[in-house]
């Protein structure tokens, strides 16, 4: 598989401004579920969630929600959008993951990400403005619950670890993959880096050029830590995309939900942002060439997932756009094939995982990586 396309979710509960409806939190969260399932239906390799714990959102509890889609879905990879690294204690993450990996027989990786809701952070006993050094602090530790059976750990932020064993331990000794998600950190991106992790640029509110920057950040760090030559790097990218066979279609439904959505709404028109950044408004086969276009400045990467639920877009809707992103899909995995240049790392699965590392990992194989606790 050499690259991996997908949706993504933020959960965000936000009025259809067509009908002026807005679904109960109930109806959103098993619409996320149906969402889910229509991926996998559709030929999709990711479907991922989003965390947040504040109003509007239904994306609290992500392993729950993971699990129960698990439960029934047969191959599609479950993962996040982010998982808060910073206020979510990285002994539940490695438990609630590693769990998640033995249920799923390994269909799971995650997005490792800060949250910038300041309120959130004292929800959870933290200061926002401890959120840098919480994420390289909390994500050191996480590493090593991973590999290490036995851990003992000290750092600025929690108790000490004495003696400590994770449990479940990773499936077949291999953790997770992780990716390191951003909008606009080049902390994130160093993070990323320095352990030879995934990057995942956020890839819907800047324009091309500043997403360039931050994948070429990822790629020059990635170099410098001596975890491959710059195009081994492991890049994902988001988008946002919204279709009909008919491109003025396409933009007359969507400019309302467009006009109104809580994020982007309220500013620039949608056809300004529509040249501003990579949101494709129109036809399947101009969603096809922008979306080929992004190779142009982050060369050839291994994830693309699309935002398609957002807004107050009804599930419906977003059912049939993602019969419509199946057709897109299968062009792109072509295409993208044809192009891509020889040496490129293929996108990271548990399988290609667990074999690269000669079967069932011992923590011994990682005993270099885990003398280090920060940046």
């Amino acid at each position: 598989m050499g690259m991996q396309f997908g949706i993504f979710t933020v959960g965000d509960v936000t009025t259809d401004p067509t009908t002026v409806r807005t679904p109960t939190e109930h109806e959103r969260i098993k619409a996320t579920v149906a969402i889910a399932k229509k991926a996998e239906e559709v030929g999709l390799d990711v479907f991922a969630t989003g965390e947040h714990h504040n109003p509007p959102f239904i994306a609290s509890a992500p392993t729950t929600t993971l699990a129960y889609i698990g439960a029934q879905t047969e191959k599609i990879i479950l993962s996040t959008a982010t998982t808060l690294i910073t206020t979510t204690d990285p002994v539940l993450i490695a438990e609630n993951y590693a769990k998640l990996q033995h249920l799923t027989d390994g269909r799971v990786d995650l997005m490792m990400g800060r949250g910038n809701t300041g309120p959130v952070y004292p929800w959870f006993g933290k200061d926002i403005r401890d959120g840098i050094e919480l994420a390289i602090e909390n994500y050191s530790l996480l590493h090593k619950l991973w590999r290490e059976d036995v851990v003992n750990w000290q750092g600025k932020h929690r108790t000490p670890l004495q003696g400590f064993t994770s449990t479940p331990r990773p499936l077949d000794g291999v953790p997770p993959f992780v990716w390191h998600g951003s909008i606009r950190s080049p902390e994130i991106a160093e993070q990323a880096a320095y352990y030879g992790d995934g990057f995942f640029h956020n890839h819907i509110f800047w324009p091309a050029s500043h997403t360039a920057q931050m994948v070429e950040l990822y790629r020059r760090r990635f170099e410098h830590y001596g975890h491959g030559q710059a195009h081994e790097a492991i890049v994902g990218l988001g988008g946002q995309v919204f279709m009909r066979r008919n491109s003025q279609d396409a933009i007359n439904e969507f400019r309302p939900y467009f006009d109104k959505a809580p994020v982007y709404g309220h500013g620039p028109s949608l056809e300004d942002f529509m040249e501003q950044t990579p949101l494709t408004v129109g036809s399947p086969q101009q969603v096809i060439e922008r979306t080929l276009g992004f190779r142009e400045y982050a060369g050839d990467y291994q994830r693309q997932l699309f935002l398609m639920d957002h807004a107050g877009l009804p599930l419906k809707v977003v059912l049939e756009q993602l019969d419509l992103l199946g057709e897109v899909v299968e062009v792109l995995r072509k295409e993208f094939a044809a192009v891509r240049k020889p040496g490129v790392p293929d996108a990271p699965t548990h399988a290609t995982r667990v074999a690269a590392a000669g079967g069932p990992a011992d923590s011994s194989v990682y005993a270099a990586a885990d003398d280090v606790t920060g940046h």
